[in-house]
């Protein structure tokens, strides 16, 4: 048995859970942030078989997609005033983790 955690864009979390829910996968959402851009997060959790890890993953690629955002930066200083200018960088997509589950009880 697996446990698998995937962390997804908030924008992403309802298809990747819809997707999931519909192909059998029992899931749990949590809400997290991220680190980098302090953004909101859903931390998604899957009991598995072992056999059934590489549909889920298959899914969760699917339905996360990549893209690119406008944030704004906070590099640059101007003769005491604080400056930020807004910068391209990559979102989306999906950090997921597969761990070996010892046991598992449904209780």
């Amino acid at each position: 048995m697996k446990l698998i955690l995937a962390i997804v864009s908030n924008d992403d979390a309802s298809s990747v859970s819809s997707a999931l829910t519909k192909e059998n996968f029992s899931v749990t959402r949590l809400a997290t942030t991220g680190g980098f851009l302090r953004a909101g997060n859903t931390t998604i959790i899957i009991g598995t078989e072992d056999d059934n890890v590489p549909k889920a993953l298959d899914i969760i690629g699917t339905e996360c997609k990549k893209r690119t955002e406008i944030v704004p930066s906070s590099a640059s200083y101007d003769i005491g005033r604080y400056a930020s200018f807004p910068i391209e960088v990559p979102v989306g997509g999906a950090t997921v983790f597969v761990v070996d589950v010892e046991q598992f009880h449904k209780l």
